[in-house]
């Protein structure tokens, strides 16, 4: 399916990129390529680790300005392409609309410029590890490589010989994307998150809807049964509609017998048993049926499909088996920044001593249901960070009072280890900017201390 976008054509246009980000930069280089007079326009001020990357910008002609947005670069540009983390409501975006300068993301540029089709996976949660297992699931028969959000910037894959790009796409990028159309959209989930930079859950969700809908509407359609909220929206969809974790319709995805099948015109077809299943969890299992999903509709064959998700390595940091200490498993769940991220790897054990690591900045959403979550699954939870007054005050309203807090991650690890429990789970449900620089450092930051005590022993 091509995108509605027609092929933009650059050659001798000024095109100013918003945001000296990996993303921004990916779409310089590539319109500087394309033969645009490309201007970088970036809001913070430059940092020494910048230097680099600025003198090899600088080196292919492109110009750059750090500390603020210029009416100079602005001027006569026939088009911008903006970085994800620049909000509607920014000056810049007023600006540009004052220009009349339309604003497009790096994914809809990279849309524009290939034939490859697009397999589009946004979502509140999940969505990395399902652009993770797609795109390997589908390199079994194609070549196929994850981009967006997740893997490298569309753009940077546009001068290679592919087959599909598997697009993880955050509500940020989507939107700018107002004539992305993929070939596959899938939804993986619906809770609320972000609703400081959408102004609102409506503006939110419809950024992530538009690619499901017309003139955006894809060829296929995959959205969560077990979200009733995307159960209703599906009926508004585009393409033929596929709905996973139930089965429902004569196109679905669902568990049954202990087994994942997949149903196509009211065809049933098993496709792998649980057990052989290496990642655990109805959210994981959520996880596979959209990439099976996905794959089926590309052809790809069940023997295929099997044996690249018994295969598959889970992402860094999404709910990672990777290390034990005597009987204690460690799992690393860094990436739930929020209670709902949080909710489905706590629901992932059952009838098991866990300890688990909560707390950092608080995004102050509602805790009814993690809280439920930890009293039904959670032995022991150890609090950490700026959150952690909130979260304690919720929990013992709802009856728990195995609570321990402590100052670091380091104390919290070792507590843990002292509690010799059969899991220790680090699932923050918050953001981490009050102790680390990203989720990523946080969970970088607990393996290796994790480790470090295994290598003492």
């Amino acid at each position: 399916m091509k995108s509605l976008c027609p092929n933009l054509k650059f050659t001798d246009k000024k095109v100013l990129v918003l945001g000296f980000s990996k993303s921004g930069i990916s779409a310089a280089k590539y319109l500087n390529k394309a033969g645009a007079d490309v201007y970088i326009t970036e809001a913070r001020d430059q940092k020494p680790e910048d230097a680099e990357k600025l003198q090899e910008l600088k080196e292919l002609g492109i110009n750059i300005e750090m500390g603020g947005h210029s009416d100079e670069f602005i001027k006569d540009a026939y088009i911008a392409v903006t970085s994800p983390g620049i909000p509607p409501r920014a000056d810049i975006m007023q600006k540009l609309k004052e220009n009349k300068i339309k604003v497009i993301s790096e994914i809809e540029l990279a849309a524009s410029q290939t034939g490859a089709p697009f397999i589009a996976i946004t979502g509140t949660n999940g969505k990395t590890t399902t652009t993770a297992l797609t795109a390997h699931i589908l390199s079994s028969e194609y070549k196929a490589e994850p981009c967006g959000n997740y893997g490298v910037p569309p753009c940077d894959l546009l001068d290679k010989d592919i087959d599909f790009m598997v697009c993880e796409c955050s509500s940020f990028q989507l939107e700018y994307s107002n004539s992305f159309q993929p070939q596959i959209s899938v939804f993986t989930n619906f809770t609320p998150d972000h609703i400081d930079w959408h102004e609102g859950l409506e503006n939110y969700f419809n950024a992530k809807a538009k690619i499901f809908k017309s003139p955006q509407a894809p060829a296929f359609s995959v959205l969560n049964a077990k979200d009733e909220r995307l159960l209703e929206f599906s009926k508004e969809c585009g393409g033929t509609v596929f709905l996973f974790d139930a089965e429902i319709g004569e196109n679905c995805s669902y568990i049954k017998d202990e087994a994942i099948y997949f149903k196509r015109d009211g065809k049933e077809e098993k496709i792998i048993d649980l057990n052989d299943c290496p990642l655990i969890g109805n959210h994981n299992y959520q996880n596979v049926m959209c990439s099976l999903i996905a794959a089926k509709l590309e052809g790809i064959s069940n023997e295929n499909i099997k044996s690249s998700i018994m295969s598959f390595k889970v992402p860094e940091h999404r709910l990672e088996k990777f290390a034990q200490i005597g009987k204690t498993v460690f799992y690393n769940d860094s990436k739930a920044t929020n209670p709902e991220a949080s909710l489905v790897a706590i629901n992932s054990f059952n009838n098991c001593n866990v300890v688990l690591i909560a707390g950092g900045r608080d995004k102050n959403t509602d805790l009814t249901e993690f809280c439920d979550a930890i009293k039904k699954h959670i032995k022991t939870v150890i609090l950490i960070g700026e959150a952690a007054d909130r979260f304690e005050e919720n929990l013992r309203k709802k009856g728990v009072d195995n609570i321990i807090r402590e100052d670091t991650m380091q104390s919290a690890i070792d507590k843990s280890i002292d509690l010799t429990p059969d899991v220790v789970l680090l699932s923050p449900a918050c953001a981490s900017f009050d102790m680390f620089s990203g989720y990523e450092e946080r969970g970088k930051v607990f393996k290796e201390y994790v480790l470090s005590k295994i290598n003492e022993a």
